[in-house]
């Protein structure tokens, strides 16, 4: 099973593969964490694994503007009835959203 929270976005479709989601998401972040502590990269940029939002203010501050500005996904092509999906995007879009 794929480990790369991008790629485990099309897998998410109930609880159980919203929690590997959010797992792998965890992992991501701390790998950054870990990459980043001998050479941070720029405060103007994404960090080793493409985190633009460092901080929780900032990561759900961009996962709410994400999902104002596409109605959840829906404007996207997200399927509505998937709400595991659409959650997890929202989660994703924490970590990349600008």
């Amino acid at each position: 099973m794929a480990t790369d929270p991008h790629d485990l976005l099309d897998l998410v479709k109930d609880e159980a593969t919203l929690l590997a989601f959010v797992n792998a998401l965890r992992l991501d972040r701390i790998e950054e964490d870990e990459k980043e502590r001998p050479s941070p990269s720029s405060p103007y940029g994404p960090g080793a694994n493409g985190w633009e939002n460092r901080t929780i203010e900032a990561f759900l501050g961009a996962a709410s503007a994400w999902a104002e500005s596409t109605n959840f996904g829906l404007t996207q092509g997200l399927d509505p009835s998937n709400s595991w999906k659409r959650f997890a995007v929202f989660l994703y879009c924490g970590k990349i959203y600008e």
